[in-house]
């Protein structure tokens, strides 16, 4: 289904607009599939990315800032995430003794089987995406890439017109 019948939405500015609109509302579907696959594992999509940047510097700690930039969503409050990874046994939090103010995170043996038994399940997350080819994955990637690369993105301003 187009993007006009899912929003019931006739027309849009331009095609620059419709791109932008069709973006974030399929973000956002992604991430409600997302959702509710995690949810069968107690986790949210914030906490897997957590989980998955701890394994991939596994057996290196991180800290608390280390992990905050390689978020996904930059406004996720990652000592909240840390915090309830940790309640759940998935992740150690240790002050180091050379820098009392340094905490180094890392995901436990819990944490490594919990993405092990989501990995399992990954073929079929990707079937998400099955629609598109192995080529339309490459030239959606490429043109994403684009769309982050423009500069001004990152310094939208609005002026008093007033």
């Amino acid at each position: 289904m187009g993007l006009e019948q899912e929003i019931k939405q006739d027309k849009f500015q331009n095609d620059q607009q419709k791109a932008a609109i069709n973006i974030l509302y399929t973000g956002s579907w992604l991430y409600n599939i997302n959702a509710g696959f995690l949810k069968k594992f107690d986790i949210t999509p914030e906490q897997f990315n957590v989980l998955r940047i701890l394994r991939g510097s596994f057996p290196k700690p991180m800290m608390l800032a280390e992990i905050s930039e390689r978020m996904i969503d930059k406004s996720s409050n990652c000592t909240r995430l840390v915090e309830k990874l940790k309640h759940k046994g998935l992740v150690n939090r240790v002050t180091c003794a050379d820098n009392r103010r340094q905490v180094d995170i890392s995901i436990t043996d819990k944490g490594q089987v919990l993405l092990k038994k989501i990995d399992a399940y990954q073929p079929s997350w990707i079937k998400t995406l099955g629609k598109i080819t192995k080529a339309e994955a490459k030239e959606l990637n490429r043109i994403l890439d684009k769309l982050r690369s423009y500069p001004i993105a990152t310094r939208i301003s609005v002026k008093d017109r007033s």
